[in-house]
């Protein structure tokens, strides 16, 4: 029972303390308001708790550990690799443990409160905290941050408990399967899938479009298929999961893989098919909120929502569900509520899939160029050409620069083999600047380096391919 539930007034209210909210909130105290966070569940949210952070770090040890079985090409041989994965469980946890106890001393350092529990719109200007015990307290905001992520999808017949998991499920196995199932091979499926098979897991891929990776160029998930198929991965596309059943040691799926019905036996089965922007049921409508008809939050170029002191950022608001887009997001809505004329641009938003071959994508490729009526060309240069890639013996790959004709601005690239993640970062500054092949050209990278592929690439733009 509340009792003298009074409510309290704060300036700058933020819900979910995410990559989004997080950046948001301290930038906006940053800039000279008091600011309060309301957080369900975890500071850092999905991305530093169960998502970006300890993927990529299960990642790096699959990755260190296939590198101490050995290389034969290289004359490196190994004997009684041990790997300890509860060791690594233990490893992957410090490293979000000290990320996330970052933010909360940053959030200490700006004098920012946080409110445990779940928020509720009641107007425009109030809301409803109800924490764990069950407790409420009325708020009044002047300004009011939505950046309450998304959560996995759940597929009929697939419900997540057993050996059937989400994402997070994943992340948290306390043994690597000898057999494993992925359904879904978008970026976080192939990811997944990729750390485990470097892990030792026999892993299979069960998806439902024609290809995986759908949102990047076939010539570059080509490159990520081949790399796959050598590491013990199977892929069937146009498959269509229809049942899970499972007992104290497997779990069986049953599926329809081009038009016949298959069982796949596993230990695990990963579901990875998309993710939902947690928008319902927070009294959005309450407060007059816009929302699309796909569920979103509807924002002008600020973040604003049509309730002006209202702002939405992140897998809440159309776009890709990224963390840097989020991020990148909460600067400018914290901006915004201080009259700040900042506006939201897209013009290279950098999207990265670290599976063993790195894919990376930045501003257009040459079809969506064309689609907004650009004349533009392409250059490409392959790692197999590099000496830092040979002398690393990582040659698979390339690096494609997209440009108008005309005046060779750049407005495009992607990437996909060695270090892409990190490299796909110089192209996006050189997008955002307004770059042209010259003026990547004339940059002196450093040799020998992956990056002077970038440099190689526009020379062979502008017609004098040294090294090629």
């Amino acid at each position: 029972m509340v009792v003298g539930d009074f409510a309290e007034d704060l300036d700058t209210v933020v819900i979910g303390a995410g990559p989004g909210g997080y950046v948001a909130a301290i930038h906006a105290a940053e800039l000279g308001q008091k600011v309060t966070v309301i957080e369900r569940e975890f500071i850092g949210g999905v991305c530093l708790n169960v998502g970006c952070i300890p993927s990529k770090a299960l990642i790096e040890a699959a990755h260190r550990y296939q590198s101490a079985l050995g290389s034969a090409p290289l004359g490196l041989s190994t004997e009684n690799v041990q790997l300890d994965f509860t060791k690594t469980q233990e490893w992957k946890s410090s490293v979000v443990t000290k990320l996330t106890s970052g933010v909360a001393g940053l959030f200490k350092k700006h004098h920012i409160d946080v409110l445990w529990g779940e928020a509720f719109l009641k107007d425009g200007h109030s809301l409803r905290v109800i924490g764990k015990d069950d407790s409420a307290q009325t708020y009044n905001f002047n300004n009011l941050i939505v950046a309450t992520g998304s959560h996995p999808i759940e597929i009929p017949n697939f419900k997540f408990n057993g050996r059937v998991v989400d994402s997070t499920g994943a992340l948290a196995l306390k043994e690597v399967p000898k057999e494993l199932v992925v359904i879904g091979g978008g970026y976080i499926g192939s990811e997944l899938a990729s750390a485990y098979a470097e892990l030792g897991s026999h892993v299979t891929i069960l998806e439902g479009m024609d290809s995986i990776l759908a949102n990047y160029e076939a010539d570059m998930v080509k490159v990520v298929q081949k790399n796959m198929a050598a590491k013990n991965i199977d892929i069937h596309t146009k498959a269509m999961a229809q049942k899970a059943e499972q007992d104290a040691d497997s779990v069986t799926i049953t599926a329809e893989v081009n038009g016949e019905t298959k069982e796949f036996k596993a230990d695990y089965c990963i579901v990875s098919v998309g993710r939902k922007a947690n928008t319902a049921e927070m009294g959005l409508e309450q407060a007059g909120v816009n929302l699309t008809d796909r569920g979103l939050i509807a924002v002008d170029n600020q973040g604003r929502t049509n309730v002006s002191h209202i702002f939405a950022i992140g897998d809440v608001v159309a776009g890709a569900a990224l963390a840097h887009k989020a991020s990148y997001e909460g600067k400018v809505a914290a901006e915004a509520i201080s009259g700040k004329p900042s506006v939201i641009d897209y013009r290279a938003m950098p999207a990265v899939c670290y599976t063993s071959e790195q894919i990376a994508t930045t501003g257009l490729t040459v079809a969506q160029a064309k689609e907004q009526g650009l004349d533009v060309k392409k250059a490409q240069f392959p790692f197999a050409a590099n000496g830092r890639a040979i002398s690393m013996n990582a040659t698979d790959g390339f690096i494609r620069l997209v440009f108008i004709k005309d005046s060779e601005q750049l407005v495009g690239a992607q990437i996909v083999g060695a270090n892409a993640a990190d490299l796909i970062t110089e192209l996006t500054l050189a997008i955002e600047a307004g770059a042209t092949l010259d003026d990547v050209a004339l940059t002196i990278h450093p040799h020998p380096s992956l990056a002077e592929g970038i440099m190689d690439a526009a020379d062979v733009g502008l017609g004098f391919p040294t090294n090629i």
